[in-house]
């Protein structure tokens, strides 16, 4: 299982539950299927899916959870056609104008009568705390999907502190220091693709994909007033990802060098390929995440 975005929160105290009383909390808020009048529901799901049992997945002080959420679809288009023939249905026959807290009426009344024969989709959120280092870190584009993952492990828990994590240094002043030349820490290099933004209220932005990010061309932008909000690095040519103003990390992707480790590794059965992916996934980020902080003039704490 390798992360592909990252959101990353600081835990307010030591995690010292264990990955098998965990597992027991979680089966309190275990994950169920939607009951035929309800339009979504969320609980802990096994990491491993079908091929495993476990709601917690632990290696060297790390521990993955699942949270599944199923939702059933029902078009809105659908809903409001089906409304709207009703509604005319009603004025022809009745004579009368229909008020609009009837319609609301009407509309609640034809979801209630859809959510049976609709079709559920089922999304899976995954996270993992490092207990070594007292992170949650969340496998996610959306810091509001996260969010939702946080919030069911807290209801879960009953008490759980977790705050974004925060550095010292402007995130967009640093990426955008570096994009001017300013040097890297050790083990980072630019990538191919960076966001920058002109500070006026209405001001256009530029990207760039796929480019040198040390040619001219592209530190001119930032001499004539725009700033950094994205910037692709690369670290020990080991990983690379695009960094965003927030400290939120999208399009993470791990390079050849750790995906051959991991293939000359590999067991035969998947939960074996599953704990080495995410052994090595996290030994990777463990080394990463640090030295990011560190770049950014480390942690800002509260």
């Amino acid at each position: 299982m390798w992360f592909k975005n990252l959101q990353l929160y600081r835990l307010g105290q030591h995690f010292d539950l264990s990955p098998e009383t965990l597992d027991k909390r979680l089966h309190k808020k275990e994950f169920r299927d939607c009951n035929p009048g309800e339009t979504a529901t969320t609980g802990w799901a096994p990491p491993l899916g079908r091929h495993g049992s476990q709601l917690v997945h632990a290696a060297n002080g790390r521990i993955m959870i699942c949270a599944r959420r199923a939702e059933k679809i029902i078009p809105a288009s659908v809903v409001r056609q089906l409304l709207e023939d009703q509604v005319a249905d009603i004025e022809a026959t009745e004579s009368r104008n229909v008020p609009r807290r009837e319609k609301m009426r009407i509309k609640e009344e034809l979801v209630f009568d859809l959510l049976p024969r609709a079709l559920t989709r089922i999304t899976n959120d995954y996270a993992y705390i490092d207990t070594t280092a007292d992170l949650l870190i969340v496998n996610s584009a959306s810091a509001s999907r996260a969010e939702e993952l946080i919030s069911l492990l807290r209801d879960t828990l009953g008490k759980l502190t977790v705050t974004p994590l925060q550095v010292k240094n402007s995130s967009v002043d640093t990426m955008t220091r570096w994009l001017l030349g300013k040097s890297m820490p050790s083990g980072l290099e630019l990538g191919e693709d960076c966001e920058l933004k002109d500070p006026a209220n209405d001001g256009g932005v530029v990207s760039c994909k796929h480019q040198d990010l040390s040619a001219e061309e592209v530190r001119n932008h930032v001499k004539n007033g725009k700033y950094t909000i994205k910037l692709g690095i690369q670290w020990k040519q080991r990983l690379s990802c695009i960094l965003h103003e927030d400290l939120s990390i999208k399009r993470l992707r791990f390079d050849d060098i750790v995906s051959d480790e991991a293939d000359q590794s590999a067991g035969d059965d998947p939960a074996s390929r599953f704990d080495l992916d995410f052994s090595l996934m996290t030994l990777e980020l463990s080394d990463f995440l640090p030295a990011l902080v560190a770049a950014r003039g480390g942690e800002q704490k509260s």
